[in-house]
Order: structure tokens, then C-alpha cells, then sequence
């Protein structure tokens, strides 16, 4: 009998081999297979004549076929297939490409359905390799499934609708209580319908179903995620030294640091340990901020870990933190530079409890670093570091008080989302005297034009970076690092000390070059996105992004923030060729907003968050049919009810809730494992 676990060879027409494709798309099991939601439908019933379409739009007619298939070799690998179609009215040619067993299947003066796209001619009308069915099996809404070459949509929905059949009822998930204030459709009609719904205000009905409680089960197991965090602590702050760290720092803070550094104070001064994220655009004085908790929480007799995501990152607050509280608390950094002696001296003087905060790379959560009485934990960019690294520095203590801080700007609803189990300050306003960056956006003509601005500024004693989208020419009409690197070094720039960049480098090589131009030694550094999170160079001045088409907003945005860190005025200058309107309109963005909010948000409604996070970095669960965007206000609406079902039942112990309890299992479980 075949189950939702049941591995996808089992069912009826799929195998060995075939489930090789299966397992491609991310489908191993029944499961897998029936959460494998239609991207679009196509609605085959409403059936139009050629007569009345507009050219170039996707259209189903019914036609019969007037006039045989006749095949065409035209070069090897290449065979048409032609004939000609009538709907009563207009004669429709179709061309059929390299479908042998689609054409030998066609039969003179049969009724076919055609599903595609119709251009019109004068008289008659022509489809290019069109969906052909047999009119009596096909009069309906068919699902569009994503697909690969050799496991296309209808495949897919063959072997899913085989599935259906096996299965018995779906157990119901949700309790009849919110299902009836909600208005929502049973499981077991949800799946069927969302897969081959009858007409299409069915298919709204299971998609609205299914969203909610995919939805409801996020909030629901990030929701109890932040409730396990509230463990009790002894590590509870008794006094406040705030005033006494500003009277160290050269410069007023602006009004956001101080209520973040309140927001943290607060914290850790209650019986739970504190779980806080710090978000700020490029610039917003995060740095700041954590020296402000740091020394608060030394003066407490407690010890502070900062853990940075690269060596070079982690030298930079070294010599940052040192210059704010060297004078008044014991720092040392540790990294995977950190010759072994002194390593060994390191960490016997930080089990002494000699060493107030420790500075480092992933080298600090090793197993052999132990703390004598470690009170708080601070990742920077914490988003480059995985949920299990975090854990590991976070578990070298005892319920220690946790910050992390990231410089990579989300509208607020989409953060209380990711980070549902943390509490969030935001840091919306920038230190006074931070130069603007000049941004203009210019097609590749200009590119000699730049060149000398670049030339004019090195004279000056000025730095600048060149990004590309690729290291090393996968595509050849894309800028790539390596080659454009050489391209330079051999012509515009010979004699200029150029660098290069990117993610396939060393980490030791890469820190070398970093550390090269941070010191002044090279003028020019060419790059892919490594350098969008990095060092400060108060010396660069600009920033040139070749292609810049092929980035999103928010990492344009974190890009120009590697420039304007000095008093010195400062260009970020956007090349592209591209004459596409998206193109052009997200480009203007940039020009138009320097606020990382903004742009986040516009960037939000452009490419939808996936771009905000790169390869699932963030660790949210991975969703199947909702979509944090679109579903924002059915998300809002999953919070309440999940407020409602946790005021209810906090463990979700009750048995109306077992169903959803081991849906938020799977969900989460999922998420930890990709």
C-alpha cells in the first residue's frame, strides 16, 4: 500500500530510473511528490476560436486536422514536423520540432486541442511546437508543474495524479475551530484540488488552505523556538555603566545606538538571557553599539566573545574595540592565524578569566576553548555564519545573553519573520559627518571616462574597487574578475598596483590581498561580491560595479557601502548595457535612495527575498506554496491565530494540536538539515 513516506519509485509507472529525475527537483518520497505544488494552470476548457486571439498570446483551440503530417529533415538532430489544423473558421499551421512519436500519433480529421502560443497571418494562423491532445481526454484545468528537460509538467502531473489515486483520505491537520474562523477548505480537498482542481475557484480555495497552515506552522514553530530560548540565567546584569562608556567615545552617539545599547542593557538585567538582533544600514555604528553592551557586561564581572565571519573582519573590530575600551578592559584576538604558542596562551588565560573579551574567527568555538565565566556572545554578520557554529559559541556558557548583528537591511515584517526567535533594534540613523556617496548610473561607452577619474584619484592617494558578477568568464558577455584583472594590468592600469578578488581564492590569500589594499599598496582592487561584507578603507573612494544589472538592490546597496567611510567625498558608479525597463528602473533606485530600508523594501517588491539571503543562508524553513511577500497579509493573520492556539495550549499538548506539532517537527527539521 503506498504511504506519504512510501519512496516515489513505488509508484505505479516511475522505477529505478526514472526516480533518479524525481529525485532531481527535490522528490524522494510520496510526500515530496504531493508538496510539489503547480506553479500556474493552464485552463484547457476555455477553448477560443484563432479568429477572435490576440497574436502572441497563449491560447487553447479546439481544431480538427485537415492536412497530414509531412516531416522535414534539416540537419541532423534537427527534424520538423508540419501540417495544418482548421477550427471551423481559420486555417492554423503548426510546426512540430523533433517529436517523432507525437506527430506519428496525429490521425487525419481527428479533434485535437491546441495549447499555445497563436501568431496571426493574413489569412491564416501558425503555433510553434504546441501542446497537441486528444479533445475527448483534455477539457479541463491542467496543472504546470516546475520541470526539467527530461521530466517535463505533464510527466510530473501523471505520476502525481497516479499518487492521488493510491492515497487514502488525508488525515486532517487543523482543529475544526480554525478552520471554521477561517473560512478554510479540509486537507484532503485541498491536495486534490490544488493539484487538479475542477474549475478555478476551487483551485483558490486549496491554495488559500494551504498557505494558511503552512504559514501558521512557520509562525507556530518560530513562535515556540524564541519560548525554548526563555530558559532562566544567572548571568543577570546588576549595574548599568552606559554613561561611563560614553564619556570614552570621541563622538556623540546618535539617538539609535543609545536605545539599542538601552534595548540590550534591559535585556540582560531581567532572569532570561538576552536574544537580540542589531540591524543597521551600511554604517549605522553597529560597532558602536556592541562595545557600549561589551563594557557593561565586563563591569559585571563577565566575559564577552566576538565572533567575526573572516580574519580580516575580525582584526578590524581587534583594532576598533581596542581603540574604544583597550585602555579600560582585557581584549585579545584568536584566529586561525594565530601562531600556536600563543593560542595555547590564549586560551589558558581566558579559562583563568584574565582576558575580558575575545576577538575571533570560527577558531574561538573550537572544542578546546573553554571561558571561566563567559556572559555574552556577539556575531557579526551573523547571516554568514550557520544556525550550528552560533549554537556552538553560544553553548561554551551557561544561557549567556546572545546579540548578533547584521548590516544587511529587511523591512521589519519580513525580520520579525526570519529572525521570529529573536527581539530586533533597528539602527535607522546614520553618525553625523558621514559623506554621501555620489551614485550614477552610465552604459560601458563611458568606461575610458572612468578609467582617468580612477587615475586622477589614485594621484590624489586615493583607492578604488572595480566589482564583477563572475571570477572567471562563465559567461561571455559578463564582466569576470580574473580576465578583466589581466585586461587592466596590460593596458589601462599597467604600472598601477592592482588587486584581485574573489570566492574561489584562500582564505589566506584572500585576507593577504584584503590587508594589502586596506594598507594603501594596492590602488585598484577587482572583485566579485566577496568584498560586499569586509574591512573598512577610509581611503577608497570608488566604487565602479561592472553589469550591474545582474545584482540585487540590497547588494548594490551593501557594494556602495564599501566606499564613503572617510571624510573624503565619495562615487559609486553602476555600468550596464542592459536597455530592458526593470533594468533601468531598479538602477534609477539606487541613484534615486541611499536609505538601505528603502531599497530593501523596493528590492522586496521587485525580486521578492530570496535575493536578500543568497543560497538559503538565512535557515528558514523552506517554504512550498507561500510566498513571504505575497502572502504578507495572510501572515499577519497566521500570527494572531498562532498567538491564539500558543494562549491555549503553550506546549501544544492537546491532541487537536498533535497534527500540527509533528507538521512544525518536519518543517524545522527540514530547515536544519538544508
Amino acid at each position: 500500500m503506498l504511504t506519504l513516506y512510501s519512496d516515489v519509485k513505488y509508484i505505479k509507472g516511475v522505477g529505478e530510473k526514472r526516480a533518479e529525475l524525481f529525485h532531481k527537483l527535490g522528490i524522494f518520497c510520496v510526500k515530496d511528490l504531493i508538496e510539489y505544488y503547480p506553479r500556474a494552470y493552464q485552463d484547457w476548457s476555455a477553448s477560443v476560436k484563432a479568429a477572435d486571439c490576440e497574436s502572441g498570446e497563449p491560447v487553447s483551440i479546439r481544431a480538427t486536422l485537415i492536412k497530414p503530417v509531412k516531416e522535414h529533415y534539416v540537419r541532423k538532430g534537427m527534424t520538423l514536423f508540419k501540417c495544418s489544423f482548421s477550427d471551423g473558421e481559420t486555417i492554423i499551421n503548426v510546426t512540430i520540432f523533433n517529436n517523432k512519436y507525437l506527430a506519428n500519433s496525429l490521425k487525419l480529421y481527428e479533434d485535437y486541442l491546441l495549447f499555445g502560443k497563436l501568431e496571426k497571418r493574413f489569412t491564416s494562423a501558425e503555433m510553434s511546437s504546441p501542446q497537441i491532445e486528444k479533445l475527448a481526454d483534455n477539457i479541463g484545468i491542467h496543472p504546470v508543474y516546475p520541470a526539467t528537460e527530461r521530466l517535463n509538467s505533464k510527466a510530473i502531473a501523471k505520476v502525481v495524479k497516479t499518487a492521488l489515486e493510491a492515497l487514502p483520505e488525508f488525515e486532517e491537520t487543523l482543529p475544526r475551530e480554525i478552520r471554521e474562523k477561517y473560512q478554510l477548505a479540509p486537507l484532503d480537498f485541498a491536495i486534490r484540488q490544488i493539484h487538479f482542481p475542477s474549475n478555478n475557484e476551487n483551485a483558490e480555495i486549496a491554495r488559500k488552505r494551504l498557505i494558511f497552515e503552512e504559514l501558521l506552522v512557520l509562525q507556530l514553530g518560530l513562535m515556540k523556538l524564541k519560548s525554548k530560548k526563555k530558559s532562566k540565567t544567572k548571568l543577570i546584569i546588576k549595574d548599568d555603566y552606559t554613561a561611563d562608556y560614553y564619556k570614552l567615545l570621541p563622538f556623540e552617539p546618535t539617538g539609535a545606538q543609545k536605545r539599542a545599547i538601552a534595548d540590550c542593557i534591559a535585556d540582560m538585567r531581567t532572569e532570561y538571557p538576552m536574544n537580540r538582533l542589531i540591524q543597521g544600514d551600511v554604517g549605522s555604528g553597529k560597532t558602536a553599539v556592541a562595545a557600549g553592551v561589551i563594557f557593561t557586561a565586563v563591569k559585571n564581572g563577565f566575559q564577552a566573545a566576538l565572533m567575526a565571519p573572516t580574519e580580516i573582519l575580525a582584526n578590524q573590530h581587534m583594532s576598533t574595540l581596542s581603540a574604544m575600551l583597550g585602555s579600560k578592559i582585557r581584549i585579545e584576538l584568536l584566529t586561525g592565524s594565530t601562531p600556536a604558542k600563543e593560542k595555547r596562551e590564549i586560551k589558558a588565560r581566558l579559562m583563568d578569566g584574565e582576558i575580558d573579551l575575545i576577538i575571533g574567527t570560527h577558531a574561538i568555538i573550537q572544542n578546546d576553548v573553554e571561558f571561566k565565566e563567559l556572559g555574552l556572545v556577539i556575531t557579526d554578520e551573523q547571516h554568514r555564519f550557520g544556525v550550528n557554529q552560533r549554537a556552538s559559541l553560544a553553548m561554551k556558557g551557561e544561557e549567556v545573553h546572545t546579540l548578533v548583528m547584521s548590516a544587511t537591511p529587511i523591512p521589519r515584517t519580513l525580520a520579525l519573520m526570519i529572525y521570529g526567535d529573536l527581539d530586533i533594534s533597528v539602527l535607522d540613523e546614520l553618525p553625523p559627518g558621514r559623506q554621501p556617496v555620489r551614485t550614477d548610473v552610465v552604459n560601458s561607452s563611458y568606461r575610458k571616462r572612468i578609467y582617468e577619474f580612477i587615475k586622477k584619484a589614485i594621484a590624489r592617494g586615493e583607492q578604488a574597487y572595480i566589482v564583477c558578477p563572475l571570477v572567471d568568464g562563465e559567461e561571455p558577455s559578463l564582466a569576470s574578475a580574473e580576465k578583466y584583472a589581466q585586461s587592466l594590468a596590460n593596458g589601462a592600469f599597467r604600472g598601477y598596483n592592482l588587486g584581485v578578488l574573489h570566492g574561489k581564492m584562500k582564505s589566506k590569500a584572500k585576507d593577504e590581498i584584503m590587508r594589502s589594499f586596506a594598507q594603501g599598496n594596492v590602488k585598484v582592487l577587482v572583485s566579485t561580491t566577496v568584498i560586499e561584507v569586509g574591512v573598512d578603507v577610509p581611503n577608497a573612494t570608488i566604487m565602479v560595479i561592472e553589469n550591474a544589472e545582474r545584482f540585487g538592490l540590497s547588494q548594490l546597496h551593501q557594494l556602495r557601502g564599501r566606499v564613503g567611510r572617510g571624510s573624503t567625498g565619495s562615487y559609486c558608479i553602476l555600468i550596464s548595457d542592459s536597455e530592458g525597463d526593470t533594468a533601468q528602473e531598479r538602477l534609477s533606485i539606487m541613484k534615486k535612495y541611499s536609505d538601505g530600508f528603502k531599497i530593501a523594501d523596493e528590492d522586496l517588491k521587485q525580486r521578492g527575498p530570496g535575493d536578500f539571503f543568497g543560497s538559503r543562508q538565512h535557515g528558514l524553513p523552506d517554504l512550498k506554496i507561500a510566498d513571504m511577500l505575497g502572502d504578507m497579509e495572510t501572515l499577519k493573520i497566521c500570527r494572531r491565530c498562532a498567538d491564539e492556539i500558543l494562549a491555549q495550549d503553550s506546549g501544544l499538548d492537546l491532541p487537536k494540536h498533535k497534527a500540527i506539532a509533528g507538521k512544525i517537527s518536519d518543517m524545522f527539521r527540514a530547515s536544519v538539515s538544508n
